[in-house]
């Protein structure tokens, strides 16, 4: 049948967009098979048919339904004789029974309709089952095969395979990037949808970052590649959505559990159904074994099978669409039961690049001076808060002035000559002068939960420079659309008292801590863990991974170009988009939905036929085309709405 052929051929690939390529054929052309196994047995079918019904030729007849089993049943018997020999009992034995029933008492139309039927509604429920599925599928094609690799001058172009690490590539205005990198010449817009979900194209230029599958829009840049075909973000992004459906929720392993019970429990049922009324009432043998054979018919538990999964794979395509890899259904599944939402502060809530967000002179010095000599100092220096400060003049157009005699004084700053005066950028006890005006504004720079480097000359402090890691601009709405929820939010952080105050107040936290190491962090997830919350860690997936690990669900956020966070995460957002918190949570209620009702209709009407069939208000066929076959479509069809739905 499609779904285990579909499964062998999955098995063999690598996962390489040239096997994908291979992979892509194999499915075209093996699906031309069972339409052609349809055609047959349809002639077949139909010619026995009209034998059965205008003419006496009961022999051709009965040879004409045999050959519509040899043809659309011998799979479905196969795997049925199997699944006996393994003692696992499934609905292709259920299929087997029925069929070989039917042809016992004489019903070899509808014995043959029975498989023959059955092999559609299989072929049907893989067809419709795949456009859940073709989102996923799509991400294979996003990274281009080939790139034009820049060699002695020329260009050329080869197979993606053949770039190593350190080549540069080139890629025109129009044409996908087609491998990770570094932009080393060239300036553009990037769409980056495929990765980070983002429709708003960014803006590359010499330093930036690239991904393999993204489109460049208008520019022509010149890369060089940090990452090999098969190590890129979006080939890891694949793979894991792959494993993704095999991570079963907590749903879809019940459900199988129920089915190893399920099936037994039915033959069993029938035949009670076939020989009790007929050896206690005396009532039509035959009668009631057609009745118990249209009862196993239509107890086959296809659509409730499928309920779940099918939902799953949708979901996890819709979250693939919206920049957000989830590596499971039971992630899910558990996200509607997040009570407690528990951040990281640093790269979480706050940007986690310090930034200057004061320059303050004092005396003769204007601004610009102050900062031209502060970061002139810094250019020199490895400590953290040179970046910022060097990075605020760059933006300045400032032109940095030559230093001599630099000196690194551990703990406190740094000290140079510029034109022959000596500087000094650092701590207040570096400086040998300063009075009660400057420490005033010292402290209150500080309150604010920034942090101050003072700069100085050898007799006077010539200004404060502040410098803060920036709170993200969606997270106060973030918080408030959690709390909404009834979800509880906190905050833990490794910084002190004061900045966790500040930030916690301004976006509205129900708590933090702070001053805590990573062992500490785990310790606190415990204790939340006690009052039977259900937590969901959010975090940069480093240096709070083992905080990730300890929550029920670690979400990482900003992975589009991290290794260690997409393979730390349950869940990985591809960019720092907090509002991507709302939307798993919607996800998750409206997948358990679709699910809940997949599973109640699915049940309802396999009772309401069953009792049908009991009662002989059922034939064979209409408890395989309807009973089974169009409720399997049925519950497809309503999950397919998942991956479509608008949650915004």
């Amino acid at each position: 049948m499609p779904k285990n052929r579909d499964q062998h051929v999955q098995s063999v690939s690598c996962g390489c967009s040239s096997c994908e390529g291979i992979l892509e054929e194999k499915q075209q052309s093996w699906m031309k098979k069972p339409l052609i196994i349809i055609a047959i047995s349809t002639i077949l079918m139909v010619l026995g048919l009209y034998l059965d019904f205008f003419t006496e030729e009961k022999l051709l007849t009965t040879v004409l339904f045999l050959l519509v089993v040899a043809v659309s049943g011998y799979t479905i018997i196969a795997k049925g004789i199997k699944s006996v020999l393994e003692l696992k009992f499934n609905m292709n034995f259920l299929m087997t029974i029925a069929a070989a029933g039917a042809f016992l008492i004489g019903s070899g139309a509808e014995g043959a309709s029975v498989l023959f039927l059955f092999f559609i509604a299989e072929f049907l429920e893989d067809y419709a089952g795949e456009r859940a599925r073709q989102s996923m599928s799509s991400l294979l094609k996003l990274a281009p095969e080939t790139a034009t690799l820049k060699n002695d001058g020329k260009n050329v172009e080869v197979h993606v395979h053949m770039v190593k690490v350190n080549d540069v590539v080139v890629v025109k205005p129009g044409d996908k990037i087609p491998l990770d990198g570094e932009v080393i010449g060239g300036f553009s817009s990037v769409n980056q949808a495929t990765i980070t979900g983002e429709s708003i194209p960014v803006s590359k230029s010499r330093g930036s970052t690239v991904f393999a599958g993204t489109i460049n829009e208008d520019g022509y840049m010149e890369i060089k590649v940090t990452r090999e075909s098969d190590e890129t973000v979006i080939s890891k992004i694949i793979q894991l959505v792959k494993e993704s459906q095999k991570n079963k929720s907590p749903t879809e392993a019940f459900i199988d559990r129920f089915a190893n019970y399920y099936t037994p429990a039915v033959i069993l049922l029938a035949v009670a159904v076939a020989i009790i009324p007929s050896l206690i009432l005396g009532l039509s043998f035959d009668e009631w074994f057609y009745r118990a054979l249209t009862l196993l018919v239509v107890s086959c538990p296809c659509a409730l099978a499928i309920s779940t999964p099918v939902s799953m794979v949708s979901a996890i395509t819709s979250a693939t669409r919206n920049g957000v890899l989830i590596k499971g259904g039971q992630y899910i599944e558990e996200m509607k039961n997040v009570d407690v939402m528990v951040f990281d502060k640093t790269g979480t809530l706050t940007t986690g690049i310090l930034e200057v967000t004061d320059v303050r002179p004092c005396d003769d010095y204007s601004a610009r001076e102050l900062l031209e000599i502060a970061a002139s100092l810094e250019s020199k220096s490895k400590h953290p808060l040179a970046k910022p400060i060097i990075r605020k003049a760059e933006e300045e157009k400032l032109k940095l002035k030559s230093v001599s005699q630099f000196k690194s004084i551990t703990g406190r700053g740094i000290t140079g000559k510029i034109e022959d005066r000596v500087f000094y950028v650092g701590k207040v006890e570096l400086m040998d002068a300063y009075n009660d005006l400057i420490i005033n504004e010292l402290n209150k720079m500080e309150e604010d939960g920034k942090t101050v480097v003072l700069v100085g000359s050898q007799d006077q402090i010539i200004g404060l420079i502040g410098l803060m890691d920036k709170i993200r601009a969606d997270s106060g709405k973030a918080i408030a659309k959690l709390k909404d929820r009834d979800i509880k939010t906190v905050m833990l952080t490794g910084d002190n008292e004061k900045t966790a105050g500040i930030v916690g107040t301004n976006i509205g936290l129900d708590k933090y801590y702070s001053s805590l190491l990573p062992e500490d962090k785990v310790k606190i997830i415990e204790e939340l863990s006690k009052g039977k919350e259900h937590i969901a860690m959010v975090g940069d997936g480093v240096n709070d991974a083992p905080a990730l690990a300890r929550s029920n669900i670690g979400i990482v956020m900003g992975a589009d170009g991290s290794d260690v966070a997409i393979e730390t995460a349950d869940v990985a957002l591809m960019n720092d988009d907090l509002s991507r918190l709302e939307y798993l949570i919607k996800l998750s209620h409206k997948t358990m939905q679709v699910i809940k009702q997949n599973v109640s209709i699915s049940i309802l009407i396999k009772t309401s036929f069953a009792v049908m069939a009991v009662f002989g208000l059922l034939t064979l066929w209409m408890a395989v085309a309807i009973g089974d076959m169009g409720l399997s479509l049925l519950v497809i069809l309503n999950a397919l709405r998942i991956a479509n739905k608008n949650f915004s």
